[in-house]
Parts: C-alpha cells; structure tokens; sequence
C-alpha cells in the first residue's frame, strides 16, 4: 500500500448499518405530517445529505415549517431503532483489525451522532481521536471540506488518501477534495457511485486486497 498513507471512513453505512434505519424513521416521521415517501425515494432525495440540508428539502416537499421538535424527535425514535436494530458493517471489524495504515471516520453526522452509532455498535475505540464531522467544516458533503478537513488533522495530502463511501453524494465530496474513492455499493446501485467516480466493491473483507492492488498501480 505504498501509495496509501490514510483511509478516510465515511461513518453511516460504510461503519455502522445505519443508513436503512434512519431513513425509514425519516420517512414514517414524513409521511406522519402527510408526504407519501418510500424508502426508495429517502434513498434518491436524502441519503448523504446533511441534517440541515434534508430539513430544508422536507420543508420544501410540505411546503411549510417542520414542527419545531422535528429534529429532537427523529433523533428520539432513531435511538430507540439503533439500540434493537443496530448492527455494524458486515466484515468492518475484521476489516479495521487487519488494515496495517493509518484510518479515521469523517461524515455528515454531528459528533454525538457518532458518539450514539460506534458506541453501540462497539467501533468507538477503533477511532479515538480521529472522528471528524460536518460540525467542524463549514459545508457538509457533496462539498469536499470534511474530507479536507479529516486529511489535514491526519497530517495527510489528499492525494494520498483513500475513502470509502457509501453514497453518491459522498463520492462526489471524496472526489472533489482529490482523494481516491472506493464506493460501498451495499443500498447504492453500484452504477451510481461509478459514474461519479468510485470504484464499486460490495464485501468489505475484500478492501484490503482492493487497496493492495490500486496503490501498485
């Protein structure tokens, strides 16, 4: 892995299997205030977006405010999902034991999301000291800062860093800051992340070997 100095997780679905959950509690939540979205229409319209940004686009589709404790409330019901529901990435912890460079998470989730999704799921002291967030950077993805922001706390050009993602919106943000993608193509069409730059993989024990083979090339 010569040419790899450091793997940039994005956190929800590519860490923690989260990305199912959520989404089907936004949309209930949606649907409760009187949209008719499915799961799949999450999966197009929101998935990768910042929080901010899917409550500016719900309000548009309601054309009016979210009540006022939208927010609170869907983070209420999504820890009740998490604790009988959440489960990590099938293979990421063995994926995280056998990677021999430096890794670290950035994602549009805040801190205390993260905090929530790897402590359940028992990833959190895979990543101590090496969470960053939308928090920390002025634009959430598909702009690139988080990934920028992830690569200079590591000391890290981004030339030389890998990401793993999950979603298209993130491929576009991992491109942008100059980073080599691999796109997780678990919920996402594969075809997706391709044409916004990714290379498509679907089983996480096999990272390591695709890894080996982008940094001899």
């Amino acid at each position: 892995m010569k040419n790899v100095d450091l793997v940039i997780f994005d956190c929800d679905g590519v860490l923690v299997d989260s990305e199912r959950i959520t989404n089907t509690v936004f949309a209930e939540m949606l649907n409760e205030l009187g949209l008719s979205l499915t799961l799949e229409d999450m999966f197009e319209q929101f998935v990768g977006h910042s929080m901010s940004y899917c409550l500016e686009l719900s309000e548009k589709l309601l054309q009016r405010p979210v009540p006022n404790n939208f927010e609170k409330e869907f983070h209420e019901r999504s820890a009740i999902a998490y604790q009988t529901s959440l489960q990590p990435v099938p293979g990421i912890v063995d994926l995280l034991q056998g990677l021999e460079i430096p890794y670290c998470v950035a994602s549009n989730s805040t801190h205390q999301e993260m905090q929530v999704t790897l402590g359940i799921t028992q990833l959190l002291n895979y990543f101590e000291g090496k969470r960053f967030s939308v928090a920390d950077v002025a634009r959430g993805k598909p702009y690139p800062d988080v990934y920028l922001y992830a690569a200079k706390q590591m000391s890290v050009v981004p030339n030389r860093c890998v990401v793993i993602e999950d979603t298209a919106i993130g491929v576009r943000a991992a491109v942008s800051a100059g980073m080599r993608v691999f796109g997780y193509a678990k919920l996402t069409p594969a075809h997706q992340l391709e044409e916004e730059g990714a290379i498509s993989f679907t089983d996480m024990q096999r990272f390591i070997e695709l890894l080996s083979n982008l940094s001899l090339s």
